[in-house]
């Protein structure tokens, strides 16, 4: 097995329908980016496969020359794993097929969570999707997947029926609990190091009606605000899911929010959000019906790549107290401080590398670096925060950044399974996903 220069990876990858791009490619450097620009990739080659035989064809030349390939149908959730290898895009296998009658969906490695709530929407149906509509449905649900509806069905990951991947020495397989239970069990949200995933099978949920939206407060409201979000959580059902956010964004005020979603009429969803009534007017409320496939209008995320520096942590409670740490003094250098409440489908038993989500509430904390200084000042403010807060120790899978393990997010019998699988069907370790199965 022979290590290849990058320069001579183009005519190496010769017979494949995409496209190869190497360094001396002008458009190499775009192609190479992962969606977070605050994380460096060294890669000798980007290749976008048009099909499962183009996945096929470049594992088995990665498998003769001892070639590094590391996955990103989109580039999120990246953390810099690439190992000067080749880049794998497999977002132009895009198809979508839903089975209306059976409640499935089968759709390519490179679909879009928006497209597939549009398409799930005609049947009066829906996925589990997150909060931003361009993240691939396969990425999230290979870290185990949070969504809006996860307190009502559970992980992404437990919708996952079948999966057509790419092994390391590219041969294909169509793994079910029939044909190889054990890797159908990694796959739901043990990462993407054990195979290139080419389409997934999901189970799919009726969704007849929806109702959501941000109310946006000024940040003085925060104690009250973060105090009716608890007390609305203690008792909601596990169709209504709330975020709660502070929000500091350059040349603006700071400003509170609740984010809302609920599976059912809108005159239920304002009952139990009636402790908001209570609150001062808020600035802005965006409550209303909602279509499954416009979920990413309640908190606008970007749909264009950028910089951030975030981490993520479980909590194993909420009291006043640690509201009022989180939420009462400015957050800057941080643009958000959010808490997602969990619990509800969640906390059931997952058949899935994770296994139950018990932790009742998750936190994210992000801000934009803007110089090595400031990426320091916003991890130093993130670990203040945290450091008063009652942590697990525990991160979901898709919420690792770069300083995390693979065990921050999983317990040590999935580690060991994943491992022993790793072993089995990738020995080279050819294959590079966010974070290491091995280390």
């Amino acid at each position: 097995m022979t290590v290849v220069p990058r320069t001579d990876l183009a005519p190496l990858l010769h017979g494949l329908r995409g496209a190869v791009l190497t360094p001396a490619h002008p458009a190499f450097t775009a192609a190479s980016r992962p969606w977070n620009l605050a994380i460096d990739q060294d890669v000798s080659a980007v290749v976008t496969a048009e099909d499962a035989a183009d996945i096929a064809h470049l594992m088995r030349c990665a498998a003769r020359h001892g070639l590094p390939v590391a996955t990103q149908p989109s580039g999120h959730g990246a953390t810099g794993r690439t190992g000067g290898g080749i880049l794998l895009r497999t977002g132009r296998l895009n198809a979508i097929s839903i089975d209306p009658v059976a409640r499935t969906a089968r759709i390519g490695a490179g679909v879009r969570s928006g497209d597939l709530q549009r398409a799930a929407a005609v049947h009066g149906l829906t996925a589990l999707p997150g909060s931003s509509p361009v993240v691939t449905v396969t990425g999230a649900a290979l870290g185990g997947g949070l969504s809006w509806f996860g307190r009502a069905f559970g992980w992404m990951a437990d919708s996952i029926l079948a999966a057509e991947v790419v092994l390391a020495d590219g041969s294909s397989l169509r793994v079910t609990d029939s044909t190889d239970p054990e890797l159908l069990w990694a796959l739901r949200g043990g990462g993407g190091e054990l195979a290139v995933v080419a389409a997934l099978e999901l189970q799919l949920h009726p969704a007849p009606r929806v109702v959501g939206g941000r109310q946006l407060w000024p940040a003085q409201a925060a104690g009250e605000v973060s105090r009716a979000f608890r007390t609305i959580t203690e008792t909601a059902p596990p169709e209504l899911t709330l975020w709660l956010e502070l929000l500091s964004y350059p040349g603006s005020s700071p400003m509170i929010a609740i984010d809302s979603t609920f599976l059912g009429e809108e005159a239920a969803a304002r009952e139990l959000l009636a402790p908001t009534a209570a609150l001062p007017a808020p600035l802005s409320d965006t409550r209303a019906p909602l279509g499954v496939a416009e979920l990413g209008t309640i908190t606008a995320e970007p749909t264009d790549p950028g910089p951030g520096c975030s981490r993520a942590e479980l909590l194993t409670e909420l009291a006043e107290s640690h509201l009022d740490a989180l939420f009462t003094h400015p957050i800057d250098p941080l643009m958000m401080v959010q808490i997602r409440h969990l619990g509800g489908a969640f906390a059931r038993p997952s058949d899935s590398p994770h296994g139950p989500l018990t932790e009742p509430f998750g936190l994210y904390l992000f801000g934009v670096p803007t110089s090595r200084g400031s990426r320091a000042a916003i991890r130093a403010r993130q670990a203040q925060l945290t450091a008063a807060l009652p942590t697990s120790g525990r991160v979901p899978l898709s919420f690792l950044d770069p300083s995390r393990r693979l065990s921050d997010a999983l317990p040590e019998p999935s580690l060991r399974r994943l491992r022993a699988l790793k072993s089995r069907l990738d020995p080279a370790g050819l294959l590079h996903g966010n974070v290491e199965v091995r280390r």
